[in-house]
């Protein structure tokens, strides 16, 4: 008999790590896939799922303006349970550390069904940096049955937080599968770009983290504005979160700034494009992180603090922080020293090799007592 695997999800990073997996369950005799969407990331959602052609099976509709993490909690844990009792799950698998995520997890507890977690046993050991995720990454590993690590640091970690081994299984991050998957089909040119000339060499950058707000993003803007002035070969390409903390400072401090392009939030094929385009990436999200080893891009981490080290352990992304005068040094070394360059520019990628979602269905394979408890 084939094994019921629901998978949830309600934003954009999330979807990415899950399209591989979706698709391999999908085409799988052993598996019947059903996918739930929580939705309360719309736009940037639909983008992803409209893109892979990802068939969903239940939307919760969630979303609201303004709506607080104490409203999706509350909202997910009780229509989840629903869905639950109406397609009787032998599992429910949950990504990384998102509200949406840990939400899930409980409600499947509830109800006493097992748990997976992908890309399980990230940590910084801060349970304020980032947040909230630090602390729902730890939750759901205390309430997960299956814990599918990208890393053998994620695995460590675990292991440290006494999660016995024979529940651990290290298979890469999906999301290197995701990357392979787009390559082939995101287009050779978007309009969003017509302004910037590719002929310059390219700072992607994104900073959006609520650590960030205030004095940490007025640095980086600073730093931005620094960096154009001191190479006239430069071009800055910076897609905007929409977050008033976010947007209006940004105006403020980089609006009409020659070779800064501050654009709308990009696509997730228009992110992929400009990844491949770049010189060089700034960034503070961990997807990027993920993402960027794909396109051989060294990465400058806008964060004091990472919970994927294995870049920076390999020599392909470096710490700087929010301080001004960091970002610009190591920006500049980047952009000054071919050899510091080529020193920084990946030869494979450390989170994963592009056959993680395959891993993951031979472990569930493998599961003999896969049922509900």
């Amino acid at each position: 008999m084939k094994k019921r695997i629901l998978i949830a999800f309600g934003t954009r990073p999330e979807a990415l790590k899950f399209v591989p997996l979706i698709q391999v369950l999908k085409s799988s005799k052993d598996f019947d896939c059903f996918v739930c969407l929580t939705g309360q990331h719309r736009e940037m959602l639909d983008q992803v799922i409209r893109f892979f052609k990802i068939k969903i099976d239940v939307d919760l509709r969630l979303m609201r303006t303004n709506q607080s993490l104490e409203y999706v909690s509350g909202r997910v844990i009780t229509k989840f349970g629903k869905i639950i009792r109406r397609i009787n799950p032998d599992l429910v698998f949950v990504q990384g550390d998102t509200a949406t995520a840990v939400m899930v997890a409980i409600s499947s507890y509830y109800s006493k069904i097992p748990i997976a977690h992908l890309e399980a046993g990230l940590r910084t050991w801060n349970k304020y940096h980032p947040f909230p995720e630090e602390g729902n990454r730890t939750l759901i590993s205390h309430l997960a049955d299956y814990h599918f690590t990208p890393t053998s640091i994620a695995t460590a970690n675990l292991l440290r937080e006494g999660i016995h081994k024979k529940f651990i299984y290290q298979v890469g991050n999906t999301v290197v599968d995701t990357v392979q998957l787009a390559k082939p089909i995101v287009k050779k040119n978007y309009d969003i770009f017509k302004n910037v000339d590719l002929k310059k060499r390219i700072a992607f950058v994104t900073a959006h983290r609520k650590e960030s707000f205030g004095r940490g993003l007025t640095e980086i803007f600073l730093a931005l504005k620094m960096i154009v002035r001191d190479f006239k070969d430069v071009e800055i390409v910076y897609p905007v979160h929409l977050n008033p903390k976010v947007l209006e400072p940004a105006r403020k401090m980089l609006g009409g700034i020659k070779r800064i392009h501050l654009m709308r939030p990009f696509t997730y094929e228009e992110v992929v494009w400009m990844m491949n385009q770049c010189y060089l990436i700034l960034t503070d999200s961990g997807g990027i992180q993920e993402e960027a080893p794909s396109f051989k891009k060294p990465v400058l981490v806008l964060r004091s603090v990472t919970e994927r080290p294995e870049g920076i352990q390999a020599g392909i992304a470096k710490l700087v922080g929010t301080n001004r005068t960091q970002i610009l040094k190591a920006t500049k070394e980047l952009l000054s020293s071919r050899r510091s360059y080529e020193r920084m520019t990946p030869k494979r990628n450390p989170y994963g090799d592009g056959k993680c979602a395959r891993r993951i269905i031979t472990h569930l394979r493998n599961i003999k007592n896969m049922s509900k408890l």
